[in-house]
């Protein structure tokens, strides 16, 4: 297993409408959260064998708005490897976004360039390494 900064892991997923809270069919923020919390644990599995455990953000900015019928682009990438710590670069990109009308209700465009909705440094934890 390597622990070199920049190894990268991304996620895609689409928002579904079950998810809009608000107006708009925003979602809440917490949903960026939670894509960190998936790409953060398959981070973990590739760079030490188990799921980690996060331990805290460091900085969290949410830029642009996330909604329902958004096609969502979750990074994480490696910036510094402790001995049982991860710093870890978050990215979530808008890619493609809803774009319904009465006329054509599952209209749908692919956004160029992608907008950056939300962005995040965090540290996650893993177990001490065993010899086997």
């Amino acid at each position: 297993m390597s622990i070199e900064p920049g190894l990268k892991v991304v996620h895609r997923r689409y928002v579904p409408y079950s998810h809009a809270h608000y107006a708009g069919n925003l979602v809440d923020g917490a949903y960026s959260l939670a894509a960190f919390g998936d790409v953060a644990t398959e981070m973990c599995i590739r760079t030490d064998g188990d799921e980690g455990l996060f331990a805290s953000y460091s900085d969290v900015q949410f830029r642009e708005a996330v909604r329902a019928g958004d096609v969502l682009e979750i990074t994480a990438e490696l910036i510094k490897a402790g001995t049982r710590s991860r710093v870890i670069h978050f990215t979530v990109h808008v890619v493609a976004r809803g774009a319904a009308t009465e006329a054509r209700p599952g209209a749908a465009a692919v956004l160029e360039p992608p907008l950056l909705a939300t962005e995040a440094t965090g540290t996650v934890v893993v177990p001490p390494r065993t010899s086997t």
